[in-house]
């Protein structure tokens, strides 16, 4: 039985299938049976503390340890703001993996309501409305600390303008539980 603590099996997981990629074996990590049940991640990848890439999944669909590595594969290749990882990219890059709660709807009647009942360094916020999506990771707080400049930037994120207030927008939040290289 694999006592180990899942965190650093999912680090190794995600950087075992980028560096797959580039065709560098790395051991293989045993995987505990947890990791086999559905879960969902976010892969975020870091040089010199600044943003490489990150994608990840909202709800659990797939044994975790396969969304894990999906998702590093993902944040390392197919993240549209980035370039694809080089190789000699590997060593300089840090991994963070965050294992998703499921989201909860939140319940408002108007977006000031809905700024208070955010939790800055606590949630992650998926924001929904037209047909459009976007979510930032509680770890987003670090840069946009109050409630309203979240907001805004997530609205921007989904491509609707920062000022944007419609009776249809929804909001769910949900925890994270994260691990980081060193």
């Amino acid at each position: 039985m694999n006592t180990e603590p899942i965190g650093p099996v999912l680090l190794k997981l995600a950087r075992a299938a980028i560096a797959g990629r580039f065709g560098k074996e790395s051991p293989a990590a045993d995987i505990p049976d947890t990791l086999r049940q559905p879960g969902a991640s976010f892969v975020t990848l870091t040089q010199n503390g600044a943003l490489r890439g990150c994608i990840g999944s909202l709800e659990a669909w797939r044994p975790l340890a396969d969304d894990v590595r999906a998702n590093a594969i993902a944040a390392a290749f197919r993240d549209p703001r980035f370039a694809p990882l080089a190789a000699e990219e590997l060593a300089s890059t840090r991994v963070e993996v965050s294992l998703l709660s499921t989201a909860e709807p939140m319940t408002f009647i108007d977006e000031a309501d809905a700024l208070t009942q955010l939790r800055p360094d606590i949630d992650g916020v998926i924001l929904e409305c037209d047909g459009r999506r976007s979510t930032f990771l509680p770890q987003v707080w670090e840069q946009l600390p109050e409630p309203q400049a979240f907001l805004a930037q997530l609205k921007k994120k989904a491509g609707l303008p920062a000022d944007f207030w419609s009776d249809a927008l929804k909001l769910s939040r949900y925890r994270v539980e994260k691990w980081k290289e060193a």
